[in-house]
């Protein structure tokens, strides 16, 4: 199992931390935000209910969106805009 960071397209970027449990999926969640800019979009995927609380919480603290939130075959998808 290994944490996947990618950029996905024009200011898109893709972050898979499936299989991690607390506190992994923010703090892998917090680097790639602070390796993209500004206005660019960050979609994770992860399967670790209480990540997806802590990483909210956090967006919300520091000034990024969460524009999308959507659980689909067990995974949680969080599609966040860096602000």
């Amino acid at each position: 199992m290994a944490m996947k960071f990618e950029k996905t397209g024009d200011n898109t970027y893709m972050l898979d931390v499936c299989g991690y449990v607390c506190p992994h999926p923010q703090i892998y969640c917090k680097k790639s935000i602070e390796k993209i800019e500004e206005g660019d979009v960050l979609q994770v995927v992860l399967d670790n209910p209480s990540s997806v609380e802590t990483i909210v919480q956090m967006c919300d603290q520091v000034g990024h969106e969460v524009l999308e939130r959507k659980t689909e075959g067990g995974k949680i998808y969080l599609k966040i805009q860096k602000g």
